[in-house]
C-alpha cells in the first residue's frame, strides 16, 4: 500500500510540474498589450453592488476621471437590495451620467449578481460590456488599454488582470501572491488557446455575443459564475475569439479578504462553479491538481507518523512543487510590480496543500454566506 503511495505521488508530482511548466508557455506566449491603442466602440461598464457604501464612490470616480471619450461611455450600477446608503450614493452621480438600476425581486434565489448583470444589459447602450466590482480600483488609462486590446485583437470576450492591494496584514500579503498565481492561471489558459478561468471584476465581451449565448441560461441557478461559466459558453463555440490584456495599464486593484472566515467562505463560492463544467479538460485538470495535493497531504501525514520510506518521496513532490511554482509566479510578480511577495511562496506552496484539498469538497456541498445571504 506504501509503495503503491509513493508511486502515485511521485506520478501526480511529475503531471502537476508539467502542467504548471505548460501554464507558464501560455503566459508567456501572450504579447504585452502596447499603449497607445485606438478605439471607437461604445461601452457599458455594469457593477452589480450590494451595500457597498464605502467603497463605491471610489470606484465611480475611478471610471469617470478615465482618459476615455465620454460620448462612447456608459456607467451604470445595479443595487442589489442593499440595506444601506448604496443608492444614495450612486444617486449624487447622476448629473454625471452615471444610471442606476435597483432590484427589487421577491423571493429566493441564488443568481441575484447574474440577474443584476442581465437587467442592465437589457437597457445599455455599449457595443462592448465591461463587468467590474463596486470595491475596485484602476489607473486612469485602464478602459483605453482594455478597449483598445479588445478592438486590436478583435476579441468576442476579453479577461484583463486584477491584483489585490492596499494589504493590512500578512494574510492579505499571502492572498495578494496566491490571486496572482489564479490571475496567471486563467491568462496562461487563454495563452495556450485552452480558456478555463477569468475574474469578472475585469472583463469584458461583446453585447451581441452575450444575446448570442442566450445571456446566462444555464448557469443562472449558481451565485458564481457571472464570468467563468460564460467564459466556457463563449470558448464552446467562439475559443479562437478569447484574449487576454497583458498591460499594467488594464489592471484592476481590490481588496484581499480581511480574515479566514471570509477567505473561505469567497473559495467555496469561487468552487462550486465547478459542479457546471462542461469542459472535461477543464474538469481533468481540476481533479489532477486537487489528487496531487491530496496524495501530497495523506504521504506528509504519515511520513510524520513514522512512515520513513515515504519522507524521500514527500521530500521531492515538495521541492519539485516550490521549483515549478517559483517559474510561473516570478514573472507574474514581475507584471504586477510585486516581486517582494515571492518570500511568501514557500508558506504559500504548504499552505495550499491543506487549502485545496479541504476547498476542493467544501466548495461542492452545503451552503455558504455571501454577503449575508445564504446560497448554495
Amino acid at each position: 500500500m506504501i509503495q503503491i503511495l509513493s508511486y502515485l505521488l511521485i506520478s501526480f508530482a511529475c503531471v502537476y510540474a508539467i502542467l504548471v511548466l505548460w501554464m507558464r508557455r501560455g503566459w508567456a506566449a501572450i504579447q504585452t498589450a502596447q499603449s497607445p491603442l485606438t478605439y471607437t466602440k461604445t461601452v457599458s461598464v455594469i457593477i452589480a453592488a450590494r451595500n457597498e457604501e464605502l467603497n463605491i464612490r471610489r470606484t465611480i470616480e475611478a471610471i469617470l476621471n478615465q482618459n476615455f471619450r465620454s460620448e462612447l461611455l456608459e456607467l451604470i450600477i445595479i443595487d442589489d437590495h442593499s440595506d444601506d446608503n448604496t443608492s444614495a450614493v450612486v444617486r449624487e452621480y447622476a448629473e454625471r451620467g452615471v444610471k442606476l438600476i435597483q432590484l427589487n425581486e421577491n423571493g429566493r434565489m441564488n443568481s441575484y449578481k447574474k440577474l443584476a448583470i442581465s437587467r442592465a444589459i437589457d437597457c445599455c447602450k455599449g457595443e462592448i460590456i465591461i463587468t467590474t466590482d463596486a470595491d475596485c480600483r484602476m489607473g486612469t488609462n485602464w478602459l483605453a488599454t482594455v478597449i483598445g486590446t479588445f478592438e486590436k485583437e478583435e476579441a468576442y470576450l476579453l479577461s484583463s488582470p486584477v491584483v489585490y492591494s492596499e494589504e493590512k496584514s500578512f494574510f492579505e500579503r499571502l492572498q495578494t501572491l496566491e490571486f496572482l498565481y489564479l490571475i496567471g492561471l486563467g491568462a496562461a489558459g487563454i495563452g495556450n488557446s485552452k480558456p478555463t478561468t477569468c475574474n469578472g471584476a475585469n472583463l469584458a465581451y461583446r453585447k451581441d455575443i452575450f444575446k448570442q449565448m442566450g445571456g446566462f441560461k444555464g448557469i443562472d441557478e449558481l451565485a458564481s459564475g457571472d464570468d467563468e461559466l460564460f467564459l466556457h459558453k463563449v470558448a464552446e463555440k467562439y475559443p479562437e475569439r478569447i484574449a487576454f490584456c497583458k498591460s499594467e495599464d488594464a489592471i484592476v486593484y481590490t481588496d484581499a479578504k480581511p480574515d479566514l472566515s471570509s477567505f473561505i467562505s469567497q473559495r467555496r463560492r469561487w468552487a462550486s462553479k465547478s459542479t457546471k463544467y462542461k469542459n472535461k479538460g477543464v474538469i481533468a485538470l481540476g481533479i489532477a491538481i486537487w489528487l496531487f495535493n491530496v496524495l501530497l497531504l495523506l504521504a506528509a501525514i504519515l511520513a510524520i507518523s513514522g512512515v520513513k520510506t515515504l519522507c524521500w518521496f514527500v521530500l521531492f513532490a515538495l521541492l519539485l512543487k516550490l521549483s515549478v511554482e517559483f517559474l510561473f509566479i516570478k514573472p507574474l510578480t514581475s507584471f504586477a510590480k510585486r516581486s517582494e511577495l515571492l518570500w511568501y511562496l514557500p508558506i504559500l506552496s504548504l499552505a495550499h496543500i491543506l487549502y485545496l484539498a479541504y476547498i476542493g469538497i467544501l466548495g461542492n456541498i452545503g451552503k455558504y454566506d455571501w454577503k449575508g445571504r445564504q446560497v448554495k
